[in-house]
């Protein structure tokens, strides 16, 4: 018979991340080419452990891998689906959050988690052209919608997490537009 090694990886702050969520709050401001447009939207996020990877023999990081889908409550349609890694270094307590949207547009945020009682706050960015936490695009994109920076705010509380995010954009001649998007989601 054969026997099975139980991997045992210590997932730190990314523990509280683990789970399907859904909200049904969320508010997305985003630009269009004569005004600003609010979408109400509903969404599901789903985190699930992914084991520990070793980085050049020295660097372990924990990893939890998510799939982020948005609808809005006004058509059911899907206006955003994201894909990504939340990965955490024990020896020096960063947080990284990897994202990739399928409009051509992949990141490297980074930055700090905080955990207290049973809170935990993660808070990282990234900035186009930043040698350790940037941001990809395509022609296109570079070209007709930038992305310049990009900040995100989770808070994890037992079962409820709320964030916020802001994505800043040079687009339909608006230059460092600040697309938001933010909601509270819980555990099920």
């Amino acid at each position: 018979m054969h026997d099975k090694v139980k991997e045992v990886v210590d997932y730190g702050p990314l523990a509280a991340l683990i789970g399907t969520w859904k909200g049904d709050e969320g508010m997305d401001v985003a630009p269009v080419p004569d005004d600003d447009e609010h979408n109400p939207y509903y969404e599901t996020i789903e985190f699930s452990a992914a084991g520990d990877v070793t980085n050049a023999e020295e660097e372990v990081l924990s990893v939890v891998r998510y799939h982020q889908e948005v609808r809005r409550k006004s058509t059911g349609l899907v206006f955003h689906d994201q894909v990504g890694y939340w990965l955490w270094n024990p020896v020096s307590g960063e947080v990284i959050q990897t994202l990739t949207i399928p409009r051509g547009v992949t990141l490297l945020a980074g930055g700090k988690a905080s955990v207290e009682d049973d809170k935990t706050v993660f808070e990282v960015s990234a900035t186009a052209g930043n040698p350790d936490w940037d941001i990809i695009e395509t022609t296109f994109m570079h070209k007709k919608a930038r992305t310049k920076a990009f900040t995100h705010r989770l808070e994890v509380s037992g079962d409820r997490m709320s964030y916020s995010e802001t994505t800043l954009l040079d687009i339909y001649g608006k230059r460092d537009y600040e697309h938001t998007d933010d909601n509270t989601l819980t555990r099920v």
